[in-house]
């Protein structure tokens, strides 16, 4: 089947070629998506729905947005792929601008987001050995319980997800995990081996989970006092989702390294990146970390564009005002099946009752509705619609919302 016949081809035959040929590690929703615009996307039956999930993060600027598309077109053709045995010329002006954006001095670049969060990890335990001063093999990594920050086996160990862990034994030593928001078994994980501690500022797999005014803060101090870096994944609470451009910001906190990705690469190209000073990503020296494609031409272009539109201010303050309207308004709903509803900015996660029936199930009657979200961990419904996303169509999308929570589905 080339390309061209691709156009032609109905839901049905696409969902039992997935099904057949594709391997079972998403259990997506039922629906295939051909085109997107903005906060829009319609599927191969002309079908048009509101994305409110916004591909976990990436797609914070919307669907081609046209400043990314017209910068990744220019790149492709003028060149795609040098690999880091070669200078480019965008290479060195995105980690400029992304070291600025973050008042840091040093950019690693990566591609996925996984990818970012290993290289923070042999970051810090490679400032703990020669920086430090921690004993050989005895670095230490604090955790938090609830975590997401990635797929690989390292990170998959020190998750306490069940369904990420099961069968990919045995994992790597050197991380212990503490409850969330919790300082004071924080305080007590940080020995003279801790290297560091690495959070989400607001978890975000486990169900948009902020934690306890004060925390981040908190941590920021521990770490400072006992020599360890605060290491922030704001793989998907960064670059605008929760109404900064960093959701450490809340608390008015700076991290030692920031680990960015998804939106980095405007829902075109992964594009991923560890951000930290001098004295910390300074460890490396060339051939002990690296990736053909990280830092590749056309991801940076599209980089440099991501950073330009965040300065702007825009999309931040626009997460900030429909995100605080759209908790507000779920709220104000008491919905009978709704047990609690958090959020930060354009970042929501609704806890169903349990009477209620499972969030997948109420997922499936929102795509109903034209409304495309995703659920996690059984009974929680997250919505993180694009940035771009209109006022009037977050309207629409709180009458369905509503309008599907009102009742337990049938």
């Amino acid at each position: 089947m080339s390309t061209d016949q691709v156009a032609g081809t109905r839901t049905e035959e696409l969902l039992a070629l997935a099904e057949r040929y594709a391997a079972h590690n998403y259990h997506p929703l039922p629906v295939v998506i051909a085109s997107g615009e903005g906060a829009w996307v319609t599927d191969v039956e002309g079908r048009r729905y509101l994305d409110m999930l916004a591909a976990y993060s990436a797609l914070n600027f919307g669907h081609r947005h046209p400043r990314l598309v017209g910068a990744a077109r220019r790149q492709l053709e003028q060149l795609t792929l040098t690999s880091r045995a070669f200078h480019n010329d965008t290479f060195p002006v995105f980690c400029r601008d992304l070291a600025r954006l973050a008042g840091k001095d040093m950019v690693l670049t990566m591609n996925t987001g996984a990818e970012a969060v290993e290289t923070a990890i042999k970051t810090a335990r490679r400032w703990g050995y020669d920086v430090k001063g921690v004993a050989p093999d005895r670095a230490k990594i604090v955790v938090a319980d609830g975590n997401f920050h990635g797929r690989t086996v390292t990170i998959v160990g020190f998750s306490d997800d069940p369904s990420a862990r099961g069968g990919f034994g045995p994992f790597t030593p050197g991380f212990e995990s503490v409850p969330y928001g919790d300082v004071g078994a924080l305080r007590d994980a940080i020995d003279d081996d801790t290297v560091a501690f690495l959070v989400e500022p607001i978890q975000g797999e486990a169900g948009v989970i902020v934690p306890p005014e004060g925390y981040l803060r908190a941590a920021r101090e521990l770490c400072t006092e006992r020599g360890a870096l605060l290491m922030a994944d704001e793989i998907q609470s960064g670059l605008g989702r929760t109404g900064t451009t960093f959701a450490c910001e809340h608390e008015g906190v700076v991290p030692d390294v920031y680990i960015l990705g998804k939106a980095l690469g405007g829902g075109i190209m992964p594009l991923s990146a560890a951000v930290a000073d001098r004295d910390v990503l300074g460890v490396f020296r060339p051939g002990e970390h690296g990736s053909t494609f990280g830092g590749n031409p056309l991801a940076c272009a599209i980089g440099i564009e991501v950073i330009d539109l965040l300065r702007e201010g825009t999309y931040q303050r626009r997460s900030a005002e429909l995100g605080s309207w759209l908790i507000e308004g779920l709220r104000d709903a008491a919905l009978p099946t709704v047990a609690e509803v958090r959020g930060r900015g354009l970042w929501i996660g609704i806890d169903l009752v349990p009477s209620a029936g499972s969030a997948r199930a109420a997922c499936e009657r929102l795509m109903g509705r034209g409304i495309l979200a995703k659920d996690t961990h059984q009974q929680t419904v997250r919505l993180a619609p694009p940035l771009v996303v209109e006022r009037s169509d977050l309207e629409w999308a709180l009458e369905q919302v509503v309008d599907v929570l009102s009742t337990p589905a049938g």
